[in-house]
């Protein structure tokens, strides 16, 4: 491992797993776009972690991970002959879904997933599948059934997301069967998913992960706004940015320097203000931009870049909507529509912050 300031270079992905796994911090945070190897190191930092016999046998592990391998252990089975029914199929080879038809998975996904979805569930664990509905149909006897469905890849992702989650929750609550973990390894939980639930999913795992103190968290992801969701609500978390280099891999502490993700954040708000999908969790991410954008600028807080002037009333109405909205749990987990006043008045505080503090206008169409 060489190292130079805040970049480290590692010749391997064993080498970075293992600089990840002597962190002394609850949570680590990685930045990384995509085909540079999140996958592969999640996968190496497992493997890191597990303890093999003189027969190649494998005793013990300590890291429970989710990747696109988790949810590849789920697969369709579309019913070809008849296409009727469709199920859900779980791999029941792999040892993630050991002994849980003994602790009531239905009772532990269903509030979780009742958080971004519209769907209910079934599994049947003799068979190892699951199937989903929406509607009861009514049958000639008066009784009701469920009009099963196949959900879309998006609603898919979100329900095995939940299912990790149960077990992730047994593993911080030091379960039996999941005292072994000693490490969470998530990398990019929200393939599939809109920026709406993008942003619920970081904030229902960050307030997972912030009362405990059992386990150590490694997350990766390629996504912005999810990225950023995460680095606010757990700013003691280290972060880095990960990136592929010549010798190997080069890992940038950026744990106390503003990171960059903050421009696509004001893109995002830009783009929202323009087609009016204003949410009020926007608020929150506004308020991020503008407490960054003040400390650059070498102000104490957001309320000196609102509030330009000492008799300036709209500037302190502005900097209580500010502070009113953007607290709160981003909404969770239904996004809520704002009223046509508050819009006006985050354009208004947007434009703003775009006018006095110049940003490359090529980025804002």
């Amino acid at each position: 491992m060489a190292k130079n300031n805040n970049i480290q270079t590692f010749n391997d992905l064993d080498g970075l797993a293992q600089h990840l796994r002597n962190q002394d911090k609850k949570v680590t945070l990685l930045f990384a776009h995509n085909g540079t190897g999140k996958t592969r190191l999640s996968m190496a930092f497992k493997e890191l972690g597990k303890q093999i016999n003189e027969n190649g046998e494998d005793v013990s592990r300590d890291t429970l991970y989710f990747n696109a391998f988790t949810e590849d252990l789920f697969f369709w089975d579309n019913d070809l002959e008849n296409d009727s029914e469709r199920v859900l199929k779980m791999n029941t080879d792999s040892r993630f879904f050991s002994s849980l038809a003994e602790m009531e998975m239905e009772s532990r996904i269903g509030p979780l997933l009742h958080r971004y979805a519209d769907f209910n569930f079934e599994i049947d664990y003799s068979n190892g599948s699951i199937v989903f509905w929406r509607e009861m149909v009514a049958n000639s006897d008066g009784t009701e059934e469920p009009a099963y469905i196949k959900v879309s890849r998006g609603e898919e992702n979100l329900f095995i997301w939940c299912f990790f989650l149960a077990i992730a929750q047994w593993a911080i609550d030091g379960q039996e069967a999941y005292d072994w973990v000693q490490y969470l390894y998530i990398d990019d939980p929200i393939s599939s998913l809109d920026e709406n639930n993008a942003i619920a999913v970081a904030a229902d795992l960050a307030h997972l992960l912030k009362d405990q103190d059992r386990l150590k968290t490694i997350i990766s992801s390629h996504h912005t706004v999810f990225f950023n969701v995460l680095c606010n609500e757990m700013k003691r978390a280290l972060r880095y940015f990960l990136t592929k280099a010549e010798s190997g891999y080069e890992l940038r502490d950026t744990t106390d320097t503003p990171h960059f993700y903050h421009v696509a954040m004001l893109k995002e708000l830009h783009r929202v203000a323009k087609t009016g999908e204003i949410y009020t969790y926007h608020f929150t991410i506004l308020r991020s931009i503008m407490e960054k954008t003040a400390t650059f600028h070498g102000f104490s807080g957001l309320g000196e870049i609102i509030k330009r002037e000492p008799n300036d009333e709209d500037g302190e109405l502005h900097a209580r909507y500010v502070n009113l909205l953007s607290h709160g749990n981003h909404s969770l987990f239904e996004p809520v529509d704002m009223m046509e006043e508050n819009k006006r008045i985050f354009r208004k505080i947007l434009n703003n912050l775009m006018n006095n503090y110049r940003f490359n206008p090529k980025l804002f169409p």
